[in-house]
């Protein structure tokens, strides 16, 4: 499949790549299929839209920046992901001018099913995580942060 993108022009992508969002991303409901461009030896990836070549999203892997992050995944989004085994989570990077104040959305993941092509982006409820967590910082959190103070 050939699609446009505002970065890189046209681009051809396996089938592989391409991921069913039934419900969309947050805020772009309307777009349900997204090519994930993985960027060789590095933990980032595109999310793009394979309709709207303006919409894309920057993804980063969260283990790389926060080794301990970790969060259950409810059992609703397990099943409407089909997830049996195999599961790919990234989290949206805002880039920011200054890129040391680049940030990561540990609070909504981006899952991914690899096995039936499907993702999602799960908001995590009763989550210690926040929507902007520097990326090259100390720990997601002091301990008196994680204890709600």
């Amino acid at each position: 499949m050939i699609i446009q993108t505002s970065s890189w022009g046209e681009l051809e992508i396996a089938d592989e790549q391409i991921y069913g969002f039934p419900k969309g991303m947050p805020g772009f409901e309307e777009e349900t299929e997204f090519a994930l461009i993985t960027l060789e030896d590095s933990p980032f990836d595109y999310l793009q839209s394979t309709k709207e070549k303006e919409l894309a999203f920057l993804l980063g892997d969260p283990f790389v920046y926060y080794p301990e992050y970790e969060f259950e995944l409810p059992e609703a989004d397990k099943e409407e992901l089909q997830i049996e085994q195999n599961v790919f989570v990234r989290c949206i990077i805002s880039l920011k001018e200054k890129v040391e104040q680049s940030t990561m959305n540990l609070l909504a993941p981006v899952i991914l099913n690899p096995d039936h092509r499907l993702g999602k982006q799960v908001v995590l409820h009763s989550s210690q995580y926040q929507t902007k967590h520097l990326l090259w910082s100390d720990p997601v959190m002091s301990s008196s942060e994680k204890a709600g103070e």
